[in-house]
């Protein structure tokens, strides 16, 4: 018998954290930081909903939604190893330090608030002290190579095709009298068919219990090549750097911005595009682009020569803040990209700033935006936005790739759970909004699939696995409310201050902007 539990990533698409308790051992499926709006955020600082006294830790890959709370598990007393592999071990010595430095600002900025209203300050999540000592527990392994992380616990890890390093874990758990064997199956995230360098997603067939990401669930992108998305990318940049703006990328540090890199650098190399400075304004993304050129003779499909990527001279990797600062004071003509890619946080807020008022300015999003976001308003077509608290005219050409995303869509992710077939126990579907999964299991029911072994679980929720069945054992109290998953009452006020402040605007007169202050006040 063995317990599985959803700590995360249940009905939302960030904090994915998953726990099993069999053979004697209990042990932790990646550990991250949920991502969005303030409340799914506020989950960071609340106490884990478990002990952290675990035997060992599976990572799937190095995104923060997955590995960005392996630094507080730490810091509150774990000490097992944390299983990866070699790429997902680089990655993190850059990315945990960054996120602890981030944790650290964060809270210097929210204690000045609190100490001028005379509260007590507040500590960080976790301290590059914490990230350090998460690092020193890395032990990498290689994709396709059994290992017995306890007895009567074997893993291998398969290519996963999302980012770099990224896997899916097989688990095979003898039961407690080391008779029959449970095999399992974490999808991780999975990658899309096209993708520039990694192979297509693989793992093994036939499986008691597969838990499989369903991210987009209910969507699908139309078909393209790795040579038709680079096209695409190249009319957008040629347009926007034609109308004589900057064109402004939000884009993740890790794996988005160095595909993007790629692309750009053979457009460049072909001749392809205007002549521009393209900026990677992001220290995480100039780090992480260096694990990319250490790993470069593992990618596929590649269309530069390894001595020529990511080193084009028109490439600016910029670290130094004042150098940062200094591309604010370019009004066209630049390919400005940075972090974070939906907008949220980080240097790109600045460029945003800077260009979206801009009528010959571009901003073009490479990626999901995350319900709550600032990337997610600016999409969804809102006139005003509201940065670092003040509001901003949307003038600028707001434009979309769908084809960079780092995930499978719903045909990918039907066609990876088929080919893992059969699986004589239950699917989990996880790392996806209900929406999505929903989608995903009444489609997955038209491929054959029984729907009363196509499992939704809740947040916090913890099954029994035995003998092929999977029964709920309950969930704890609601750490936060579903209605609140995608969007909170932070959104709502931001949204009304940009709507009140667009009434007052296109007021007749002061008489009745005045009136509607006071039918605001008496509702009040």
């Amino acid at each position: 018998m063995a317990t599985l539990s959803f700590y995360g990533a249940a009905g939302t698409v960030t904090g994915s954290c998953s726990m099993v308790q069999a053979a004697n051992a209990r042990f932790l499926v990646d550990c991250g930081m949920f991502q969005g709006n303030k409340t799914i955020r506020a989950l960071n600082d609340q106490p884990f909903p478990f002990g952290p006294a675990a035997d060992f830790l599976i990572l799937t890959h190095a995104h923060i939604d997955h590995s960005g709370l392996l630094p507080k598990l730490v810091k509150h007393g774990f000490s097992g190893p944390i299983y990866c592999t070699p790429p997902t071990a680089d990655l993190l010595s850059f990315m945990l330090l960054d996120s602890a430095k981030i944790q650290r600002s964060n809270t210097e900025r929210y204690n000045r608030r609190r100490q001028r209203k005379g509260e007590e300050p507040l500590e960080p999540i976790y301290s590059e002290e914490d990230a350090r000592a998460t690092l020193e527990l890395l032990r990498t392994k290689d994709y396709g190579s059994w290992f017995e992380p306890k007895p009567g616990i074997h893993v291998r890890f398969w290519n996963a095709g999302h980012i770099l390093g990224s896997a899916s874990a097989e688990l095979k758990i003898e039961d407690d009298n080391g008779g029959n064997t449970m095999r399992m199956l974490f999808s991780g995230d999975i990658g899309p068919e096209e993708k520039v360098f990694h192979p297509e997603p693989e793992a093994e067939r036939g499986f008691d219990y597969v838990i499989c990401e369903s991210t987009y669930g209910d969507r699908e992108r139309d078909d393209y090549t790795l040579e038709v998305r680079r096209e695409m990318l190249r009319k957008e940049l040629v347009r926007g750097l034609s109308a004589g703006g900057n064109v402004v990328i939000p884009a993740f540090a890790v794996e988005r911005s160095q595909e993007l890199l790629h692309d750009i650098g053979v457009l460049l190399a072909n001749g392809e595009l205007p002549e521009t400075t393209v900026f990677l304004d992001s220290p995480l993304a100039k780090a992480v682009t260096e694990v990319f050129i250490k790993h470069a003779g593992t990618l596929d499909d590649v269309e530069l020569d390894e001595a020529a990527l990511f080193r084009d001279p028109r490439f600016r990797l910029v670290q130094d803040v004042e150098e940062s600062k200094a591309i604010n004071r370019i009004t066209g003509g630049a390919i400005i990209i940075s972090a974070s890619g939906m907008a949220d946080a980080g240097r790109i807020q600045h460029h945003i700033k800077n260009n979206i008022w801009r009528p010959n300015a571009t901003i073009l999003f490479a990626g999901y935006q995350a319900p709550g976001t600032l990337g997610y308003f600016i999409t969804s077509g809102e006139p005003v936005v509201r940065i670092h608290g003040k509001e901003f005219m949307v003038k600028a050409e707001i434009r979309q790739l769908g084809n960079y995303s780092a995930h499978a869509d719903q045909s990918e992710l039907l066609d990876w759970v088929e080919e893992r077939g059969p699986v004589v126990g239950r699917l989990f579907l996880n790392h996806g909004d209900d929406d999505a999964r929903e989608e995903m299991a009444r489609l997955l029911a038209t491929r054959g699939f029984d729907p009363e072994h196509i499992v939704l679980p809740q947040m916090d929720e913890s099954f029994e696995l035995v003998a092929g069945d999977a029964k709920s054992k309950g969930r704890l109290p609601q750490r936060v409310p579903q209605a609140e998953l995608l969007t909170d009452w932070n959104n709502d006020y931001a949204a009304f201050l940009v709507t009140l402040t667009r009434r007052l605007q296109d007021a007749k007169n002061d008489e009745e902007r005045r009136e509607i202050i006071a039918g605001l006040s008496k509702a009040l």
